[in-house]
């Protein structure tokens, strides 16, 4: 069909702009700085996570997009490289410093993704690794990353937490640098390896020493990896060198639990290569939620719950690579006196009671956005719809199965939030490049910012005013840039942005990583 071409090409053009944006971030601080990293005797970030997942496994970076549009582009990937994969066929969480981007200092969103990071391990109970390269704090941005509640010491936190409280193993290798405050990360680790002759871990490095104390002293015999390892006692192992240490990485792992075996699964019913085309070209216009589900989650056990009540809410149990979940979608379009993607009282609390019943079962939530809110007016109003969409709310909120979020297309207003918006801790959040999170788009908020100067031209029957106009043409323009998925990507309102056909792979990656912890009734802020 003509219609179908024009979604798949639209559709296609954002997926390659979006794969050429991340191919650059890979490349980290470029060529030149790659060759330094290998003349030191060292791979890169990206090279050492490789070795040391199971070969033929995805990482799933999170956090690939942070700050590539702050800092004129001069922290791909904020320096540091975060994500989920298995290491010997355990789940693990790994962080990275970035050594070809400014020697792996730390910018203010650096702390940021180490956080989630953590977040990440100790939601769902998994070990964390730490590949240590760091030249310390970006001192030019220290007052965005040294103070305030979520600054670097928050990562010193989360690492005695995870120590002492949650007891998931954490792994340290100093495989560079590792200065100052940043060394407390080790520190708190359980397991600290520094590979010889390149790795350094101190509270000051031989410069800071000298001008603080006047003592002369040269690198090794300071922080070395044979001196702590010999000496201090800070360390534990002594690698030869990066491919050694990340050998040791893998031997600890063997040590872990294994998972357990993936359940059988079916195939989805209809064909995962044809999710290009069902959306359509504009944003507005309707589609049939059933299109992406159907090319997501198995041909088998598909059953929806409460099919003809307040059908603009979608709630259905299915299952994901064989395992059972529960799905929460919005409908789009014109349903009988109903508009798709809108909450209405009667769909609020159909929702609430299903999160209800798959917290009883035991299901895994899967939300699939594309909300634009609820319902207002007066019979709204009348219906309860505060009160319902407060049921809403409160059952995602307590719900303690795992929740994944993968926002398609809108993600308005209160709905975003009632849809397990990022705000209520879900475990993962996605989004396809379509995705636009905001409070609202652009023409509303003309509506809601200009109505009064709009009803004066209106009244007065004259010529709408140059000035007004450009200022609802610079309104429309923000909103658009600041509802474009990689805007939200960038500030870590998503986990990542993933192509629409590796949606299937993607949600099973991060859902049997969610599985991996057994269910109990404690969370995170509660640790906290």
């Amino acid at each position: 069909m003509v219609q179908d071409v024009a979604r798949i090409a639209q559709m296609r053009l954002i997926v390659d702009q979006l794969r050429a944006l991340e191919n650059k971030l890979r490349e980290g601080g470029g060529p030149a700085r790659v060759t330094k990293q290998h003349k030191a005797g060292k791979m890169t970030a990206r090279e050492r996570i490789a070795a040391l997942i199971d070969p033929g496994t995805r990482l799933l970076e999170i956090g690939l997009l942070v700050a590539y549009d702050q800092y004129d582009g001069q922290a791909p990937a904020a320096g540091v490289v975060t994500g989920i994969a298995r290491i010997e066929g355990r789940p693990a969480v790994i962080v990275a410093n970035d050594a070809t981007v400014k020697a792996g200092a730390w910018w203010p969103e650096t702390i940021t993704k180490i956080l989630r990071a953590q977040e990440i391990a100790m939601r769902n109970h998994a070990p964390i690794v730490y590949l240590v390269d760091s030249a310390g704090v970006n001192l030019p941005y220290q007052d965005g990353i040294f103070p305030g509640q979520y600054g670097a010491g928050r990562i010193f936190f989360y690492n005695s937490l995870m120590r002492r409280k949650l007891r998931i193993p954490q792994i340290a290798a100093v495989m560079g640098p590792c200065i100052a405050g940043g060394a407390y990360l080790p520190a708190l680790s359980d397991f600290v390896i520094m590979v010889d002759k390149t790795s350094f871990m101190g509270l000051g490095g031989a410069n800071l020493v000298k001008g603080a104390t006047g003592q002369a002293v040269d690198q090794e015999t300071l922080g070395g990896a044979r001196m702590h390892n010999t000496v201090s006692g800070v360390a534990h192992y002594l690698a030869n060198d990066d491919a050694d240490c990340l050998s040791m990485i893998r031997a600890r792992f063997r040590q872990l639990p294994l998972p357990p075996h993936a359940p059988p699964q079916t195939m989805p019913l209809r064909d995962t290569d044809d999710l290009y085309a069902v959306l359509p070209t504009d944003h507005r216009l309707p589609y049939e939620i059933e299109d992406v589900l159907f090319r997501v989650f198995d041909g088998a056990d598909y059953l929806e719950f409460q099919a003809g009540h307040a059908p603009e809410m979608l709630c259905a149990t299915a299952r994901l690579s064989g395992h059972a979940v529960a799905v929460i979608a919005n409908r789009r379009g014109f349903l009988g006196k109903r508009i798709g993607g809108i909450i209405y009282a009667e769909s609020a609390r159909k929702v609430a009671y299903f999160v209800e019943m798959a917290e009883r079962a035991g299901l895994p939530l899967i939300y699939v956005q594309d909300v634009s809110g609820f319902m207002v007016g007066t019979e709204a109003e009348s219906n309860g719809i505060i009160r319902a969409g407060a049921e809403m709310v409160e059952a995602m909120s307590c719900a303690t199965v795992p929740k994944i979020v993968l926002t398609i297309n809108h993600a308005s207003g209160a709905g975003y939030y009632a849809m397990a918006g990022q705000g209520f801790d879900p475990h993962f959040t996605f989004s396809w490049p379509t995705a636009r999170i905001g409070v609202m788009e652009g023409d509303s908020a003309v509506v809601a910012l200009y109505s009064a100067e709009l009803d004066q031209v209106k009244s007065s029957g004259t010529a709408m005013p140059g000035d007004l106009k450009e200022a609802m043409d610079r309104t429309r323009a923000d909103y658009e840039r600041w509802l474009d998925a990689k805007y939200a990507a960038a500030r870590g309102h998503v986990d990542a942005i993933i192509d629409p056909h590796e949606t299937r792979a993607v949600l099973t990656q991060a859902l049997e990583f969610a599985l991996t912890r057994p269910r109990s009734h404690s969370h995170v802020m509660e640790t906290l």
